[in-house]
């Protein structure tokens, strides 16, 4: 079975919230709670009780990417970022802004992908690490690197078989409080939540006999 996707189509934008990556970052609810009811039987997503403008702001501030958008106005869609990040979550997952490519799928330009090896739905986060009390800093330390150019791009990140997530293309890693701590053309990302070199992998997957 298909994964659960919502499409509702307004009379000038149409959004789509995608079910399973969804991480109740609750900024939709918090943010506009007449477009994003909660708690309601029936339907409970509503384009019509904003602008275009807002929604586009509103699908913005997901970070996991399960809401995205489509104009019907003649405005423009979500257009892809000059710089492309991956920012690590204190305890929490990576959370990327790029356009994405995962797995040779186009997922769009948002993502939060699980580093604590806990989720049911790798490679993305299910907010299975509050449950699992992963501890991991969202302050890495900063890593000598060159700067890159371009810095944007698309962004090819494969999930290898029971191990990291390989990531290829222009990225710049940034801490929880906004530091550049890496930026990469080719990174490896722990997530099995073992590493002892947090966010990226030292290899602990083949130790703690991690699957996926």
């Amino acid at each position: 079975m298909a994964d659960p996707v919502d499409i509702v189509r307004g009379s000038k934008v149409t959004i789509r919230f995608e079910t399973k990556r969804c991480i109740h970052s609750r900024h939709c609810v918090l943010d506009r709670p007449d477009v994003f009811v909660p708690n309601v039987s029936g339907e409970w997503i509503h384009p019509d009780a904003a602008t275009p403008e807002e929604i586009a702001e509103l699908a913005h501030n997901c970070p996991s990417g399960a809401i995205s958008y489509e104009r019907q106005d003649g405005g423009a869609n979500e257009q892809a970022p000059l710089v492309n990040v991956v920012r690590v979550r204190e305890n929490g997952p990576l959370a990327f802004h790029a356009p994405l490519v995962v797995g040779g799928t186009g997922i769009g330009m948002r993502a939060t992908l699980c580093r604590c090896g806990a989720s049911k739905n790798k490679p993305y986060c299910d907010s299975s690490h509050a449950a699992a009390g992963f501890t991991a800093s969202g302050e890495p330390p900063v890593a000598e690197s060159a700067p890159i150019s371009p810095r944007n791009g698309t962004l090819n990140i494969s999930p290898l078989p029971n191990g990291p997530l390989r990531v290829a293309g222009p990225l710049e890693v940034v801490s929880g409080t906004g530091h550049t701590i890496l930026k990469t053309t080719e990174t490896y990302f722990c997530r099995c939540g073992a590493s002892a070199n947090k966010p990226y992998c030292d290899g602990s997957h083949a130790r703690v006999g991690f699957k996926s």
